[in-house]
């Protein structure tokens, strides 16, 4: 192919002595000798080559200008297919691109850096830009002018003390600005250290022993806290607030964030601060106070009662009355409640605040954690409630004893220990659920839910929502039958997936057994005696010759003679009269 019109044609000088063009070269597919051919002309002068090009990568060629400032350069493409132009005017003042500043170094305080280097002067005023790289990665420019001498530089201020930052310089022309120059080479650099800036956040716990209180002290940085150096050592005061005794003071290893200190009963003013090479912090102080209860509120004497708290997504989630008087609220926790020491973590916040998510990396489900919540006022903390509570909750991880069973034909009375109060349990207990099936057949016991078990299976399910509550009765049963029961606690984590039944068999109902005895029983008897007395059953129930004496018909009184009843013949219309013997006939 025939050459195109070279691309990004453009000349330039670094020291206003040469001139450099530079171009895009293109693809023609003709090699050897055939290659595309460049030749760069001056047109006012009718220089036929001002330089030979080098196309490496970029094509490049370059030239001395001498005395002459205003430049018409043409540069001609040509391969045996054809030729291509391109032309560029230009004065040389208006095209300078200075080269990087060299071998620069650095003098610093704990707030400001300054750049130096040299620089040969190319007799054109230039303006310098230096770029400082913040610890975050951000990049700050700060411009500057020239000066006459060949020693240049820049001054930064504004800087963090005790702080690594990374600088460099670059410069263009002052007037007519074409281009900037290349970066110089980055220079790493840290600036001194200056006085710590802001207070250390300290907390206490305090243990009643004989005598007086082991106070022990914790402290940490606080995000506005800044050491400005490198932090050496802690120095710990306390005094005795009512007589104004000498201070004691101890100093510790930057390597301690705790200490104890043994004091007695009266108030003490407790203070720290952080200390590098130049100075002291601010110091953090706090009031211990010298009451016999030093953990109650100034509201209250009353024993605080735990209250329960839930867990989310996020962490923990505390909220607490708010006090006016208060000026803060501090909230403290141990990150691992069953070791010793439980690593005692604190979260200070404004008075305005009355809830917060406590999170930790430490928090694990199934644990049970307590919280303080301290109201501060004058430096000094007053304990407002108490809360307990999980990430997560678990189910338990055993289940009730059941120890009693009380069985009647038709119910069951069961009663269990249970020891999931404990602090140890994966959650809180929240009741207990009874379950109730035949060994054959489903259940359907009245006021029962169904529940279906993993493999299946169908129980009947009763719910007892009150913790305290360890019996139950269960009704409905069916006598003479063999019943699988099961007693398990439940948590806010549901209960534990185990399966333990016990069971039992119901006795016959005697009531029944009394009925079919009178319904059954009975007449059989008097019907198996009867039929043993038939001769003697027959002579009083029906005999041969009725005597009237036994009959119910004579029983009027009127006709009785010598006790002895008598048939009244109106009454009776005999079909045979028959006398027994003289004796009765002559007596009637």
């Amino acid at each position: 192919e025939p050459p195109d019109t070279p691309k990004d044609f453009s000349c330039e000088t670094q020291d206003m002595k040469r001139v450099t063009c530079t171009w895009t070269k293109g693809e023609t597919y003709l090699y050897g000798g055939n290659s595309p051919q460049y030749t760069l002309s001056e047109t006012s002068s009718q220089k036929m080559s001002l330089c030979e090009a080098s196309c490496p990568k970029q094509c490049s060629c370059s030239w001395d200008i001498g005395q002459q400032r205003i430049w018409n350069v043409t540069m001609t493409v040509e391969n045996p297919l054809g030729k291509k132009t391109a032309t560029d005017v230009f004065d040389v003042k208006h095209r300078i691109c200075p080269p990087a500043p060299l071998l620069v170094w650095e003098d610093s305080t704990d707030t400001e850096i300054t750049l130096h280097w040299n620089y040969e002067n190319i007799g054109v005023e230039l303006f310098w830009q230096t770029e400082v790289l913040q610890p975050d990665g951000k990049a700050e420019l700060h411009n500057s002018s020239d000066v006459e001498s060949r020693h240049k530089r820049a001054t930064v201020r504004g800087l963090q003390p005790y702080t690594e930052y990374t600088a460099r310089v670059r410069c263009g022309a002052a007037r007519h600005f074409w281009k900037w120059s290349e970066w110089s080479q980055p220079l790493p650099l840290t600036t001194k250290e200056g006085t710590p800036s802001g207070k250390l956040d300290m907390w206490r716990e305090i243990t009643p022993v004989l005598g007086g209180q082991n106070v022990t002290l914790f402290w940490k940085e606080t995000p506005s806290f800044q050491a400005n150096g490198k932090i050496i050592s802690y120095e710990v005061t306390w005094e005795k607030l009512e007589d104004g005794s000498k201070p004691e003071i101890f100093s510790f290893s930057s390597v301690y964030n705790s200490t104890r200190i043994l004091i007695d009963n009266h108030s003490y003013r407790i203070s720290i601060m952080a200390k590098n090479n130049v100075n002291f912090s601010l110091p953090s102080v706090l009031i211990v106070s010298g009451a016999p209860d030093n953990s109650r509120s100034i509201f209250s004497t009353e024993e605080l009662k735990e209250g329960q708290v839930n867990g989310t997504d996020d962490g923990i989630l505390i909220s607490w009355v708010p006090r006016s008087i208060y000026d803060s609220y501090i909230i403290d926790w141990c990150n691992f409640p069953k070791l010793q020491p439980c690593d005692l973590q604190w979260k200070r916040f404004g008075p305005n605040i009355s809830s917060a998510v406590i999170s930790s990396a430490a928090f694990v489900a199934g644990v049970r954690y307590k919280f303080r919540i301290y109201g501060s006022v004058a430096n000094k903390a007053f304990l407002l409630e108490k809360k307990i509570g999980y990430l997560r909750e678990l189910p338990p991880r055993l289940d009730p004893t059941v120890r009693e069973v009380d069985l009647t034909y038709n119910s069951v009375m069961l009663s269990w220990d249970s020891n999931l109060t404990d602090e140890s349990e994966p959650g809180f207990l929240r009741g207990y659920h009874v379950y109730v099936s035949p060994i054959q057949g489903n259940c359907s016991l009245e006021g029962s839910k169904k529940h279906i078990l993993p493999d299946h299976s169908e129980l009947c399910k009763y719910t007892i929502e009150n913790p305290e509550e360890k019996r139950y009765t269960v009704e409905h049963l069916m006598p003479n039958t063999k019943y699988k029961i099961m007693v398990k606690a439940f948590t806010g984590g549901g209960e534990n997936p185990t399966v333990n039944f016990l069971y039992i068999d119901t006795p016959y109902n005697s009531n029944m057994l009394y009925f079919v005895f009178l319904l059954v029983i009975v007449p059989t008897l008097v019907a198996a005696l009867c039929h043993w007395k038939m001769k003697w059953v027959k002579e009083c129930c029906c005999p041969l010759i009725p005597s009237p004496n036994k009959s119910k018909v004579l029983s009027f009184k009127e006709y009785t003679i010598d006790s002895e009843k008598v048939l009244k013949i109106n009454d009776c219309i005999p079909d045979v009269l028959a006398m027994d013997s003289t004796v009765e006939a002559q007596k009637l």
